[in-house]
Formats: C-alpha cells, sequence, structure tokens
C-alpha cells in the first residue's frame, strides 16, 4: 500500500506500508491492504505506520482527513508534530 501525510505546509510521510493505523472521530482503526474504499474524519491523536521493513513511526496529527481507495492511502492533516 502507498501512503502520503500530507499538511498545509509540506508532505510529511511518502512510502510503502504493510499498516496504518488513525485516530477516527468515531474511533482509531487501520487500515491493512485491500482495504474498502473510506474517506472519514480524524482527531487529534497519533498515526501508527509499519513499513515494509516492519519498522514501526509514529506521528502525532490534530484532525484531518484519511482517504483510502485501491490500496492508495492520503492523510490530509491539519498539522503534525514531528
Amino acid at each position: 500500500m502507498q501512503l502520503e501525510i500530507i499538511t498545509p505546509d509540506q508532505k510529511v510521510y511518502s512510502g510503502d506500508i504493510k499498516l496504518v493505523k488513525v485516530p477516527g472521530s468515531k474511533g482509531s482503526f487501520e487500515i491493512l491492504k485491500n482495504h474498502a474504499p473510506i474517506i472519514s474524519t480524524l482527531d487529534n491523536g497519533e498515526v501508527k505506520i509499519i513499513d515494509m521493513q516492519d519498522k514501526t513511526v509514529f506521528y502525532e496529527i490534530s484532525g484531518g482527513v484519511i482517504e483510502v481507495k485501491q490500496n492508495n492511502i492520503i492523510i490530509l492533516a491539519e498539522s503534525v508534530i514531528l
């Protein structure tokens, strides 16, 4: 799967991943390969990424939107704390 995390100022992350866990407005959820298409709002919280080398990376976001379509994931975050 391809993931991009974008803020109004910059592209924060771009790469192939195995899993991403996000703080959805109705509760956190994970996206795995071949997930059904979805668009959801995100709350403030932690985004967990597991890349293809099994390395885990965390980003703290302050709200936003996620779109998942055909194994392409875009997170549009209001801001990201690195």
